[in-house]
Order: C-alpha cells, then sequence, then structure tokens
C-alpha cells in the first residue's frame, strides 16, 4: 500500500479542509499515480473533492463513521480493519491512502512507500502529516529535479519506501 501526499516545509497538509497549494503539475502528478487504482480517504478528504464526487478511473473508499453514509460510486467503510479488508485481494502497488491527517495516521504502519510532493514554502495549516524524515524506517529511494509553478513556488516530488 502506498500513500500520497503534497507537504509544506514543516510537513503541513491542509487547512479548512482544503490543500495548502494547488499546484497544477502535482495534480497531474496525483492523478498519473492512482488512475486505475484504489484510494482510501476519510469522509473530510472526500467532501473537499471537486464536486464532491467520486475520483473516476479509480476505486473510491471511504471511512465514516456514519453507518447510514451512501455515496454513489464509493465503498463505505466504518472502520480501518474493513477498510483494510476490502483491499486485501488488491495489488498492493495499486493502493494509494489520499487522506486525510487522521486516516494518514491510522494507514501509514501498512503503507510500503510514500510519494511526497515537498513544497518549499511555510503555510499556516490545522492539519500535519508525519515527518517521514524523522522515522528510521523509512528511506528517501527517489527525488526529482526541483520545479516551479506559474507562482514561483517550488516544489519536489520525493519517494520513501519503508526499510
Amino acid at each position: 500500500m502506498n500513500l500520497i501526499v503534497a507537504v509544506d516545509e514543516n510537513w503541513n497538509i491542509g487547512y479548512k479542509n482544503d490543500l495548502l497549494e494547488k499546484i497544477s503539475a502535482d495534480l497531474k502528478n496525483f492523478k498519473r499515480l492512482t488512475l486505475n487504482s484504489t484510494v482510501i480517504m476519510g469522509r473530510n478528504t472526500f467532501d473537499s473533492l471537486p464536486g464532491k464526487k467520486a475520483l473516476p478511473k479509480r476505486i473510491n473508499i471511504v471511512l465514516s463513521r456514519d453507518k447510514n453514509l451512501h455515496i454513489p460510486n464509493v465503498i463505505i467503510c466504518n472502520t480501518i480493519q474493513e477498510a483494510l479488508h476490502k483491499i486485501s485481494d488488491s495489488d498492493q502497488d495499486k493502493v494509494f491512502v489520499i487522506g486525510g491527517e487522521t486516516i494518514y495516521k491510522h494507514f501509514l504502519p501498512y503503507c510500503e512507500k510514500a510519494y511526497i510532493t515537498k513544497i518549499f514554502n511555510k503555510y499556516i495549516a490545522d492539519k500535519k502529516m508525519i515527518n517521514l524524515d524523522l522515522l528510521s524506517e523509512w528511506k528517501i529511494i527517489e527525488k526529482s529535479e526541483i520545479f516551479e509553478n506559474d507562482n514561483g513556488i517550488k516544489f519536489q516530488y520525493i519517494t520513501y519506501k519503508r526499510l
């Protein structure tokens, strides 16, 4: 299983249920990596998606405590164990945890790879990601060049692997 997230220099990931920075190239990279895969997210992350609709050409799993929740084209799971059971027969390289903060925290122990977009900026945030640089079991295996978007925001794709 993988996780994918954009973080700032302090490993912040969001503010008021939105991304800290919308970088077109990063959104395209997210789509490229997760297409034809399974994505696992919390309810707030789902609600932040465009149109509050399932991501196309992906199996969407949403974790929610609401046992009566029904969302078209989405598999609702009420527990982490239920979600893990749903993906147990899946190719784990094609499963991506996509947020938010609590979901990353709960699924990190099950992830083998992390696709991090490091944004070279600091933002006001109310959601964080665990800093993988501080965890000895995670190692950087690949770094892209540093890119810059039209707004002058620099970012880099960094892939981590669990040792």
